[in-house]
């Protein structure tokens, strides 16, 4: 990364959380938790696979310029979205549910919930939903305006990134290695692409071998998944069990069947690997140390303007257009 860059990421991880608090919609508009919850419930028996996809939205979000709904934005004929952004395209999915739950919630409490914040509670049912921790979010962040495909291409790692490389990511956002390891457990639920695995199976490193630290049964598992001429839209479990938010997925990493090489890294890499060990064996602790990460990812902003949007995809037309700058809120005709 540049270092004008890096200064950008900064001023990200150093916006001010304060406005951020539980409670926020208490009295504007307090069935807000509880009508996303329905959604999601009702997405989880619609279709399981959605909720996790729907909690990676969070990730995908928050890093990039923060947590201000940018990932949701449509392109348009002036702005690319993030939607098509190396890391997004083909990968995440389920962007209804999102849209459903703010059709949802403007029928409740129209122009009150951002769709920012309700990223946030999605992310958080869909773990809760799927046997995971809940906790009270913080709540009170704005929609962004517009959305950079170029931002979301350099700072969202791939597949094939490293532990090296996933730390320097996360301690430019002020995440330590300890949550670094807890927030990629949210893969504890999930698919992944055979796409994100071919290289593994079959050129690791520009080998022309498959990677030696996957399990030689999984690796068999994953090459008649995978095999070489397949469609790599073909999907994979990201742990060996994808319904159930739990600590499986670190037993699977300590046993050699991770199945992205970025997760597989955190076992073999040595900063990284006391703590899957520790909550391969603890999922008590995985549990508290994930919700600890999200929260702190949650509070990740900008200074920028903002608003509520009506409709996930698109900013407000100008004449409803209400813009806050700098804790001021200024109305633009």
């Amino acid at each position: 990364m540049s270092s004008l860059f890096l200064i950008f990421l900064l001023c990200i991880t150093m916006a001010t959380a304060a406005q951020l608090r539980s409670g926020f919609y208490s009295e504007t508009c307090p069935e807000a938790e509880s009508v996303v919850r329905q959604v999601m419930k009702n997405a989880l028996i619609r279709e399981p696979r959605s909720v996790a996809s729907v909690m990676r939205f969070q990730f995908h979000d928050c890093f990039v310029n923060g947590c201000d709904a940018s990932l949701l934005l449509d392109d348009t004929a002036t702005m690319l979205g993030e939607k098509d952004a190396l890391s997004n395209i083909n990968s995440l999915r389920s962007f209804e549910v999102i849209d459903e739950a703010k059709e949802a919630l403007e029928r409740v409490c129209p122009g009150v919930v951002s769709c920012a914040d309700i990223i946030i509670i999605a992310a958080r049912d869909a773990v809760a939903l799927t046997g995971g921790p809940f906790w009270e979010v913080r709540l009170g962040r704005l929609d962004s305006l517009s959305a950079k495909q170029e931002d979301s291409n350099e700072i969202m790692p791939s597949p094939r990134s490293n532990a090296s490389s996933l730390i320097d990511l996360f301690h430019n956002y002020n995440l330590s290695v300890k949550d670094l390891v807890a927030l990629s457990g949210s893969h504890s639920i999930g698919q992944a692409r055979c796409f994100s695995v071919m290289f593994r199976l079959y050129n690791q490193s520009g080998t022309g071998q498959p990677d030696p630290a996957i399990e030689p049964k999984y690796r068999e598992k994953l090459d008649r998944l995978c095999p070489s001429n397949v469609d790599q839209n073909v999907t994979g479990d990201l742990d060996a069990t994808p319904r159930i938010f739990d600590n499986q997925y670190f037993k699977d990493l300590v046993a050699g069947r991770g199945f992205l090489n970025s997760d597989q890294t955190l076992f073999t890499f040595t900063k990284t690997r006391k703590f899957v060990e520790l909550f391969s064996k603890d999922q008590s602790e995985f549990f508290k140390a994930f919700v600890t990460g999200m929260l702190k990812m949650g509070d990740l902003q900008r200074d920028q303007p903002g608003e509520i949007r009506r409709n996930c995809r698109a900013i407000n037309g100008r004449h409803m257009n209400r813009l806050w700058e700098s804790g001021r809120e200024r109305i633009v005709i």
